[in-house]
């Protein structure tokens, strides 16, 4: 797999309030394009002091973003959302160079993106507070919903216009400021959307981002009491951590965690309509998401047509660059990714499961592996236990339905989960027994604008998105006035 590009990466820095600082000014690190496994860029460290000036930064600027009225603030934020969208193709080539996936689905995030933060601006306008009667008509007794303060968040590299977007659109909309700390892998996506963000009229110290070793920059930054609440996407034992700093100061949290999503299948399904939309659904971006589906739990009556059907089609997926075309699924963002996944297929294929597609790495530059689909797995095999987020399906026969709803609630995780049945009863069943905080059935379509992000159990806690996006970066104040 090798692809010579010319495309112009970006120029990379911290945006600390109104300044940029470049790689000649600190230590820096590499950012490489997972799909040929070179180097693109270098990406400067926040120091100590630089943590302190954000800090600062972030401080003021939340005396400044909270006074401006909601109106303004969604001003700004839509005028943001739509510089997105006419940035899209651009954007969306950086994001394939440093995240690795298809340039299509590069382009549909940034636009998913720009929606996202269109829908913070709009919620700000309806933060309403409320007006309660009070017992002595001499009183009146209203309740506020005011920002919480200055916001620190944290985001991975799998999404990294989509998760950014979330963060920005809840803390914004709401009026806090906030430092947002990407991931170091997929540092130019985010800083493009501070930029959108900027020439739409955002003040600079109402929003900076940092880059640096990320135990140093989360214990600075929620450790400060200026900072909060925090905002995380990741893994839970991180999530678990943070968790830990922020309950220290007592400081609100939202965290959006793990997830090993089950599908379930039953015999009153269309099977070749369930495989048509799981098999793209499951390989986006690698299957580096954390909705993936991963657990395809199927009754044993339709098993066979549908473990045939995925495999067939699941074979026909075109692996390649992302910015090839015709590529339909690339490169895991990083070498640790892709030798994860080749351990956990290989403690499957130990433990008696049958490999039906893929089920190795793929020869070649960058960090590849091939699309892959198993069955005959045993339970106590990793894949089954620990969320897998790369390129395979594993497909478990189930009696009935029952057995299908206990097996999808056997892990600690809660994220997200699917179910195809054309049985009304069925799909009640499912939405009530399954313990998630997104399902789709029939679909796909739990992650949009409108509709609220966040999991149950080890999956974290908060929502972001839809009619929660603002809720989680606002406090609650109660304000009696008594007339004389």
């Amino acid at each position: 797999m090798t692809y010579a590009t010319t495309i112009p990466y970006a120029d990379l820095h911290l945006a600390i309030g109104g300044r940029a600082i470049g790689p000649q000014a600190r230590e820096t690190i590499a950012v490489l394009d997972p799909s040929a496994g070179t180097e693109i860029g270098r990406l400067p460290l926040a120091t100590d002091d630089d943590l302190r000036d954000v800090l600062e930064v972030a401080e003021r600027g939340f005396a400044r973003w909270r006074t401006v009225s909601a109106y303004d603030r969604a001003r700004v934020m839509r005028g943001a959302a739509a510089l997105l969208r006419e940035r899209v193709d651009s954007i969306a080539r950086i994001l394939t160079l440093e995240e690795g996936k298809a340039l299509g689905e590069a382009r549909l995030e940034v636009l998913a993106a720009a929606d996202i933060i269109e829908w913070g601006g709009e919620e700000a306008r309806r933060a309403y507070g409320t007006v309660v009667p009070a017992r002595d008509l001499s009183i009146s007794q209203m309740v506020l919903r005011e920002p919480v303060g200055p916001v620190a968040a944290f985001t991975p590299w799998n999404f990294p216009a989509l998760t950014p977007a979330r963060k920005l659109a809840g803390a914004l909309g709401a009026g806090c400021s906030i430092v947002l700390k990407p991931a170091e892998e997929t540092p130019a996506t985010a800083l493009a959307l501070l930029a959108a963000l900027r020439d739409a009229g955002l003040p600079e110290d109402a929003a900076s981002i940092v880059f640096g070793d990320p135990p140093q920059v989360s214990r600075t930054l929620i450790a400060s009491p200026v900072i909060r609440k925090i905002s995380f996407t990741g893994s839970t034992p991180v999530g678990k951590e943070l968790a830990r700093l922020a309950a220290a100061g007592v400081k609100k949290a939202t965290l959006e965690l793990g997830g090993h999503a089950p599908v379930i299948v039953t015999d009153n399904a269309d099977i070749s309509n369930a495989v048509a939309l799981s098999v793209p659904f499951k390989f986006r971006n690698a299957g580096q998401v954390c909705v993936s589906p991963t657990r395809f739990l199927v009754h044993e009556r339709v098993a066979d047509e549908f473990v045939d059907a995925f495999a067939r089609e699941t074979a026909r997926i075109a692996v390649g660059h992302g910015l090839t075309d015709g590529t339909t699924m690339a490169a895991l963002a990083n070498a640790r990714r892709r030798d994860a996944i080749g351990s956990l297929v290989d403690d499957a294929r130990a433990g008696g499961a049958r490999v039906l597609s893929g089920g190795s790495m793929l020869e070649g530059a960058g960090f590849f592996y091939a699309p892959t689909v198993l069955t005959d797995v045993p339970a106590d095999a990793r894949i089954l236990n620990e969320e897998p987020f790369g390129p395979v399906a594993v497909v478990t026969r189930v009696p009935d339905l029952d057995a299908a709803i206990a097996e999808a609630n056997r892990l600690p995780y809660g994220l997200a989960a699917y179910a195809f049945t054309d049985d009304v009863g069925e799909a009640h069943r499912i939405a009530q027994g399954v313990e998630a905080g997104m399902i789709g059935i029939n679909h796909f379509g739990v992650s949009v604008a409108d509709l609220p992000f966040g999991g149950v159990k080890e999956s974290g806690y908060g929502s972001e998105g839809g009619p929660d996006a603002l809720r989680e970066y606002l406090v609650t104040k109660s304000v009696t006035t008594r007339s004389r």
